[in-house]
Parts: structure tokens; C-alpha cells; sequence
């Protein structure tokens, strides 16, 4: 069996429990039983290459000791022993405290999951199922990583769990043009479910990874951050799919909840790759972390202002930012003033509404800058649908090989060349300022539409309108004489 139409056959088994309700939740319950497998995998394989390497999971609670009999424990008996003992003992597993420490690992996943599924008969079922992959095995595992990826994009239609899913052209387009390499410190502060972690993973490995040592200093300079359960544990597995040796990185916290100026240099870093949370509010209090000029609840703005503050000097980031950001006023011109004086915002790439369709139809914005000397130019370039296509859509989502034109024009890594196009347009500082900060500067090169002048227009429907009014009188008379007989 396939992995594809194995991972189906689980889907199809979850949906027949009636304790699983929507697709947000059969993702978590995959997720969950998916990371035990996946980590116990790892545990027997470095039990056998790490000198006196112990599981963080009890013997009783390890995988191979319930799960990998097909003829084990199930039924209420198994629904009990996952609820009553193996989700309590994983929530509160002691920590060592020391690096690297995978007990962390697994009592953050498991800190606020749960277990959906009430049938013991059917969660045997998949049990078995999921014994059937050897994540062990590269190929096989990589083949899963690709099921698994297709699973987070199904995200986007679960309802709200959509917000944790940037789909995957732009992450990808993004992290090609900041182009991290291993050695640098790359940080997502609101990571979902780790698509910036896994696409940079991949460029880096695709282009620079040769030797053990190479990918060694990739893996240790990751930093990620997710405040929800749902996208933290799925990133986590993410990363354990895409060979990361320890994933404790990914921390179940929120980043905003620390004192901004509790970030000193020690914390700075190189990339900010991300695409944090807006159109959402945070919780009282959290607002008060931050300098009085940028105090606000929204929460694409509190992230913008502290990503400046996180970058080191030289350091890069590219950030998804919607509209409001760009034209909005108050605490977010005084960002984007403070943005422009301490970065290079060197480039803009605007986006149509329908990229994040269906979870979000709003306009998004693709902000590029680096840290350490102030906006002297911003060059736009509207990123536009395909010819013979009205918008992008869950059929026809956005791909990579459409962001080829903005490549292409781009300037290579000095950003050299670039030129005016219908798609791509200069603004300099002393205009943006002139504007109030307002960056929301529609594409000059755009024809408007004529729709001719406003004195005729006005003339022709008041004749409308009288040719009409004329039209019902004669139908009124019509009427009235017709019934007069």
C-alpha cells in the first residue's frame, strides 16, 4: 500500500468515529498519533548509534510497547489506557533541564492535545495502519513528508485552523530571496505549522549542505515560536519528518508575551522569516510589553515592531503583512517610520486577494528590508493572476513557477538593474514620508478605466430614467384601459 492511499485509509477509518468533528480536528488526532510514531522510530535508531541514549518515554508508554502488536490492546480497554494513562503521563514527563532535552519535546506537543476518538475498535485500526511506515527509512519517510504537507495544506479549508497555513509558493518564494545558509540564525516568531522552517531547510540543503558538519550548524541556528497548540505540534512533527534531530527549537510559547526590551543583542538574529498572525486582537495586557509608541492590540503590528528589534545589524527579513498595515495610521505610521529609519525596506511585492482563499481574502503584502540603514528607495512589483485566470483558488492555488516574472526582474542578491515594468514601480523615501507613510501606492503604470465624463454620464441616466418613467405611464394607462372593459 501506497503511503498516499494509506494516510486516505486513516482518514476514512477517522471519519467514522463520531467523537472527530471536522477536519481540524481528524489533523490533530493524526498528528499526535503520527509524532509518537515518528519519535519512537528515533528513539529505537539512536539507542543504537548514541552511546547510552535513553527514550523520555516510559517503556510501558513507548509505541513499540502498545501500539506495534496488531493484535494488542483495544477496544474501551485502549480508548482507557489512552485517556487514563498514556496522555497524563506524557503531559507531565520529568525534565532534565539539560540541551537537547526531548522529554520538553513531548510534554510540549502533548501539553493541550487531545484525544477526539471514542471508538477503541477504530483507533486500533489506525494504529495499525500507522505501524505499516518505518520512518526510519529516508525514502519513505520523505515520501510521507510530502503526504504530510499535503495534509497541512487541507488546513486552509478547516476553518479558522487556517490561519496557521501559508501555502507553500509564497513561503518558498520568500526564503529564495533572502537565501538563508547554515550558520545563520533564522527565526520564525509565529511559526504555524513550520513552512518558512521547512522551506528554508530545504534551500539551504538543495544549495549549501555538503558535509555533516554544514548540515550540523543549519540545524542549530533555528529558532521558531507558536503560541497555539494545533500548528505547535504539527510543526514539531514537521520537523521531525524533515530529519531534524531535536525540535525542541520550536517552542510552545508566545513571542509577544516578553518585554520587548527584555530582547538584548544576545537574542538577535540574522533572518526573520514570517507571516504573523493579523486581523486579530491580543489579550489585555500583552500590549504593555512594548515602547508606548508602538502600544497596540493588533497583532501584525506588535510583531513588525519587535522583528526590527530582533534583527542584528545587516540582518534580513521578509514578512507577510496585509493592506492595513501599509495604509493604516497612528501606532502604524509611527512603525513604518520607525521601520524605514532603522531598515533598508528595499522591496514590496504586493499580492491579489485570493492567494490566502478560502481561510482570507483580504490583499497581503510581501515586505522585504534589512536591518541597519534607513529606506532611501522602495521598489514595488504587483504580483498578478495568471493570463485566463480570474483569481487563485483552492483548484487552481498560487505555484512557484508564477513568481518566476518578480525573479527575474528581482536584480540577483545586490538587487542590481531593476528597472520600471508594468508591474513594478520606484517610490523614494522623501515621497513615502511626504504621504504620511502611507505605502498603500497603487501600480502608476495601471490605466484607469474610462468611464467617460461625469456631466454626460449624469445627463444620459436622468434621460434613462425619464424614458422609463415615460415607458410605466404607458403600461399604467394600458392597464387601466383593459380593466375599464
Amino acid at each position: 500500500m501506497s503511503v498516499r492511499t494509506l494516510v486516505k485509509s486513516i482518514q476514512d477509518i477517522m471519519r467514522k468515529d463520531t467523537g472527530v468533528d471536522g477536519d481540524a480536528q481528524r489533523i490533530s488526532q493524526l498528528c499526535w498519533m503520527f509524532f509518537l510514531k515518528i519519535i519512537d522510530d528515533q528513539d529505537q535508531e539512536l539507542e543504537i548509534t548514541a552511546t547510552a541514549y535513553r527514550s523520555p518515554i516510559p517503556e510501558a508508554l513507548q509505541w513499540r510497547s502498545w501500539a506495534a502488536d496488531p493484535e494488542g490492546i483495544t477496544g474501551d480497554a485502549l480508548t482507557a489506557f489512552i485517556n487514563a494513562e498514556l496522555f497524563p503521563a506524557l503531559k507531565s514527563l520529568p525534565l532534565t533541564g539539560q540541551p537537547g532535552d526531548r522529554a520538553r519535546v513531548v510534554r510540549d506537543v502533548f501539553e493541550d492535545a487531545y484525544n477526539y476518538m471514542k471508538s477503541g475498535q477504530l483507533m486500533r485500526q489506525i494504529v495499525n495502519k500507522i505501524a505499516q511506515v518505518d520512518f526510519n527509512n529516508l525514502a519513505e519517510r520523505q515520501h510521507f513528508g510530502d503526504i504530510y504537507e499535503q495534509i497541512l495544506t487541507d488546513l486552509q479549508s478547516a476553518g479558522n485552523a487556517g490561519e496557521y497555513y501559508t501555502p507553500r509558493a509564497v513561503t518558498a518564494f520568500m526564503v529564495d530571496r533572502i537565501d538563508p545558509h547554515p550558520g545563520e540564525t533564522l527565526f520564525d516568531p509565529a511559526c504555524g505549522t513550520g513552512g518558512f522552517l521547512t522551506c528554508s531547510i530545504r534551500h539551504m540543503r538543495d544549495r549549501y549542505v555538503k558535509t555533516p558538519s554544514q548540515e550540523a550548524a543549519l540545524q542549530a541556528g533555528l529558532r521558531a515560536v507558536e503560541k497555539k497548540q494545533l500548528p505547535h505540534m504539527l510543526c514539531v512533527t514537521n520537523m521531525l519528518l524533515h530529519g531534524i534531530e531535536d525540535p525542541g527549537f520550536v517552542r510552545h510559547d508566545n513571542t509577544l508575551a516578553r518585554p520587548y526590551i527584555s530582547y538584548t543583542q544576545s537574542d538577535r538574529v540574522d533572518i526573520v522569516l514570517t507571516n504573523p498572525p493579523f486581523g486579530g486582537r491580543e489579550e489585555d495586557g500583552i500590549e504593555s510589553n512594548f515602547p508606548t509608541q508602538f502600544r497596540t492590540r493588533e497583532t501584525a503590528d506588535l510583531f513588525l515592531a519587535l522583528i526590527v528589534r530582533l534583527l542584528k545589524t545587516d540582518g534580513r527579513a521578509a514578512v507577510v503583512l496585509p493592506d492595513g498595515t501599509l495604509f493604516g495610521e497612528g501606532v502604524k505610521t509611527r512603525l513604518k517610520e520607525a521601520l524605514m529609519e532603522e531598515c533598508n525596506l528595499h522591496t514590496i511585492v504586493r499580492l491579489p486577494n485570493s492567494v490566502f482563499k478560502p481561510y482570507a481574502s483580504i490583499g497581503t503584502n510581501l515586505l522585504f528590508f534589512e536591518k541597519g540603514t534607513p529606506t532611501k528607495d522602495i521598489w514595488f512589483y504587483e504580483h498578478r493572476v495568471p493570463d485566463g485566470q480570474k483569481a487563485y483558488s483552492m483548484t487552481r492555488p498560487i505555484r512557484f513557477d508564477h513568481f518566476q516574472p518578480c525573479i527575474d526582474w528581482w536584480g540577483g542578491a545586490q538587487r542590481q538593474g531593476r528597472v520600471d515594468t508594468p508591474q513594478a514601480w520606484k517610490v523614494t523615501a522623501g515621497d513615502i514620508k511626504a504621504r504620511g507613510y502611507n505605502l498603500d501606492i497603487k501600480n502608476p503604470h495601471t490605466v484607469a478605466d474610462d468611464h467617460g465624463d461625469p456631466a454626460a454620464l449624469l445627463a444620459s441616466l436622468h434621460a434613462a430614467e425619464a424614458e422609463a418613467g415615460a415607458l410605466r405611464d404607458q403600461l399604467r394607462a394600458i392597464l387601466g384601459e383593459a380593466l375599464a372593459r
